[in-house]
C-alpha cells in the first residue's frame, strides 16, 4: 500500500515536470554504492538451547547497493522515489554472538529534497526527506539439523540525508556523495503508567527503532 501512494505521488510530479519541462532536463536517475553501519534492538532474554540466553537482535555492518529516480521542479526542489539494499548477517547477543542467518534489509522511501546553490554550480549541497517502509528479509534458519523458513516483516520508516552533487558544466553526468540515516520503528515497549486531571491514566510506551547509517556514492544522469 504504501508503495502505492509513493507510486502515484510521483506519477503526478512527473506529469507536472512534463508540463513545464520546455526542453530543459528534469529528470535525474542515480546508481550507487557504499557502507552501511546497523544497529538493532533489545528484548526479554531468550532461551536458545545449550547457546545460552540472548537479549539482542541485530543486523551486521555491511555494504550496500541503491538507485533512484528524482523529478527537479524547478533549480532547487526536487521529488523522487529511492530504494536501498543491505546484504548482511542477523546476529543475537547474549552471552556471545550468534549468527541466526542471512538478511536483506530493502528500504523503499519516497523524498523531497532541497538543493542550495545555483544549477551552474559545480558542486551543490542538498538535503532530503523521506517516508516509506523497511522490509527485512532472512534467510532460511537451520534450527536442531532441520531448515526452517523465516517470513520476512515490513516496518514504517523515514529518512534523512545530506548530500553533495557535483555536476561538470554542460555534462548529462554527474557524481554525488550523501550520508543518509534511516530510522525503522520496530517495538514499544511499556514504560509505565501516566495520570493528568483531564485525560486520566493511560499506559505509556517507548519505542525502540532499528537505525541505518549509510554513507554512499554515486553516478547521476540527468535528462
Amino acid at each position: 500500500m504504501i508503495r502505492r501512494m509513493i507510486l502515484a505521488a510521483l506519477l503526478a510530479a512527473l506529469a507536472a515536470v512534463d508540463a513545464q519541462a520546455q526542453g530543459k532536463k528534469r529528470v535525474e536517475i542515480t546508481g550507487s554504492a557504499g557502507w552501511t553501519f546497523s544497529e538493532g534492538v533489545t528484548g526479554p532474554g531468550v532461551a536458545v538451547g545449550k547457546f545460552g540466553t540472548y537479549t539482542r537482535i541485530d543486523p551486521l555492518n555491511s555494504s550496500s547497493l541503491g538507485g533512484r529516480v528524482g523529478f527537479l521542479l524547478g533549480g532547487h526542489s526536487e521529488i523522487g522515489v529511492l530504494f536501498s539494499q543491505e546484504s548482511t548477517d542477523l546476529d543475537i547477543t547474549g552471552v556471545s554472538s550468534l549468527k541466526i542467518a542471512d538478511v536483506k534489509v530493502r528500504n523503499y522511501h519516497g523524498y523531497l529534497a532541497y538543493t542550495f546553490l545555483s544549477p551552474e554550480t559545480f558542486a551543490r549541497p542538498y538535503l532530503l526527506l523521506g517516508f516509506g517502509s523497511t522490509r527485512y528479509a532472512p534467510s532460511a534458519v537451520p534450527v536442531a539439523g532441520v531448515t526452517r523458513n523465516v517470513g520476512g516483516s515490513s516496518r514504517l520508516s523515514s529518512t534523512g540525508a545530506i548530500g553533495l552533487k557535483l555536476f561538470p558544466e554542460g555534462r548529462t553526468f554527474g557524481f554525488r556523495l550523501e550520508g543518509r540515516w534511516t530510522p525503522t520503528r520496530i517495538k514499544a515497549n511499556a514504560s509505565g503508567f501516566w495520570c493528568d486531571a483531564y485525560w486520566g491514566c493511560y499506559s505509556g510506551s517507548k519505542a525502540q527503532y532499528s537505525n541505518q547509517y549509510e554513507w554512499t556514492g554515486g553516478i547521476m544522469l540527468r535528462f
